[in-house]
C-alpha cells in the first residue's frame, strides 16, 4: 500500500474519536545498522505530545495524559487552523539552544500554565510531528509507517511552529555518526513497513549518542555552605515493584530552581525511605512521584550513576513507568 496515502485511508473502516491512545515507545540498542527497509529520524530532546482533534475539541496531551494547551498556546492555535477536522498525531515539542534541541531550555515553558505568560516567556517552541494515528475517523495504526508519514505530510500544512519530521532511508550508520557530530541526542530507527504499536516495540529503536534517562526522585540532602534549597536529589528506578537506588545528583541546578523545588519536595515529605535497599545518606525522604531527566557518563558495576547531572523535570512520564534503560544484549 506504500505511497497510496489518503486514498488508502479512505478505504479503512471508521470509528469514534478516542479519549486516549497510548504512544509507541522505542527500545534502546547499541547495535547501529543500515537497512533499506528502515527509516532513521533525528531523536529530539523535548516533550512527547499526542495531538487529539475532534472538530472544535483540540487536546495536546503528554504521556501522563495531561492537557497542555495553555503551556503551548501557539501550537494549539496552529493546530486549530489546520484543515483536518479529526485526527490523532504523534510528535515532540522542542526548544532550541542554537541548532540543538535543549530539554533544559524547554523547562522554561513546560511548567508554565498561563497562556499569556507562556507567550511572554521568550522561549520559542516547535512541534515536530512524526506519525499520524487517525484521520477523518479512520484508524491508521495498521498501515505501514511510510504510508502514515506520507498521509501526515499531505494532511497538514507545515509552517512554523509546526514542523514535519524528515527521515533518511537505509543508511543509519552514517547518519548516526553525523548526528553525534552535530551534538544531537541520537536517532530513532523505525521499521518502514511496520504498523503503530501502542506500547514499547522493537519496530522502533533508539540510537543514543550519549547516556541519559529519566529517574525517580526519592529524597534530598540538606544544602551546605551558601547553597540554597537542597544539596542533592536521591534517584532511583523501578524494577518490578521495587524502587532501586541509583545514586544522587548535585549538579545542574540554578538558585531559582533550588529554592522553588525545595517547596515542592517539602510538600511530599515522608518518614521512611521509598527505596528498597539501605541508602547511606543523611536524607529527607519524599514520595516518589517526581521524575527527573538525568545525564551521566555510565552506570557503575554496582548499578549507580557516574558523573550525573540534572537536566530538568519530566511531566510526560509516570514515575511508576521509570525503568533502567538497558541496551539490548546488556
Amino acid at each position: 500500500m506504500s505511497g497510496t496515502g489518503i486514498e488508502a485511508v479512505d478505504a479503512l473502516p471508521k470509528s469514534g474519536h478516542p479519549d486516549w491512545m497510548s504512544p509507541m515507545l522505542a527500545v534502546l540498542t547499541d547495535d547501529r545498522f543500515s537497512d533499506p527497509d528502515w527509516v532513521f529520524e533525528r531523536k529530539l530532546d523535548g516533550e512527547r505530545l499526542l495531538i487529539f482533534r475532534d472538530g472544535d475539541r483540540l487536546r495536546l496531551m503528554t504521556r501522563n495524559r495531561n492537557v497542555v494547551n495553555d503551556t503551548y498556546p501557539e501550537l494549539a492555535e496552529a493546530l486549530a487552523g489546520q484543515p483536518a477536522q479529526e485526527l490523532v498525531a504523534d510528535g515532540e515539542v522542542v526548544a532550541f539552544d542554537g541548532a540543538v534541541s535543549s530539554f533544559s531550555r524547554l523547562q522554561g515553558r513546560m511548567h508554565v500554565k498561563d497562556p499569556a505568560k507562556a507567550r511572554e516567556s521568550g522561549i520559542a517552541v516547535y512541534l515536530y510531528l512524526f506519525d499520524l494515528l487517525r484521520l477523518d475517523g479512520h484508524d491508521l495504526a495498521g498501515l505501514p509507517l511510510r504510508d502514515r508519514k506520507a498521509t501526515l505530510r499531505r494532511a497538514l500544512r507545515f509552517e512554523d511552529p509546526l514542523r514535519y519530521t524528515p527521515h533518511r532511508n537505509a543508511d543509519g550508520e552514517a547518519f548516526f555518526k553525523e548526528a553525534c557530530g552535530k551534538g544531537w541526542e541520537g536517532l530513532i530507527a523505525k521499521d518502514a513497513g511496520a504498523g503503530y504499536t501502542h506500547g514499547r516495540s522493537r519496530d522502533w529503536l533508539k540510537f543514543k549518542c550519549g547516556k541519559g534517562q529519566e529517574l525517580v526522585i526519592g529524597g534530598f540532602t540538606a544544602p551546605e555552605g551558601t547553597r540554597k534549597g537542597f544539596g542533592a536529589l536521591l534517584l532511583g528506578y523501578y524494577e518490578d515493584s521495587a524502587l532501586r537506588y541509583a545514586g544522587k545528583v548535585g549538579t545542574g541546578f540554578d538558585d531559582a530552581f533550588l529554592e522553588s523545588f525545595r517547596e515542592t519536595l517539602e510538600a511530599r515529605r515522608r518518614e521512611t525511605s521509598p527505596f528498597d535497599e539501605p541508602v547511606d545518606e543523611a536524607a529527607t525522604w519524599v514520595e516518589p512521584d517526581q521524575v527527573a531527566e538525568i545525564g551521566f557518563t555510565e552506570w557503575t558495576g554496582a548499578g549507580k550513576l557516574r558523573h550525573p547531572r540534572f537536566l530538568g523535570l519530566r511531566r510526560d512520564k509516570p514515575a511508576s513507568e521509570v525503568r533502567r534503560e538497558r541496551a539490548e544484549g546488556s
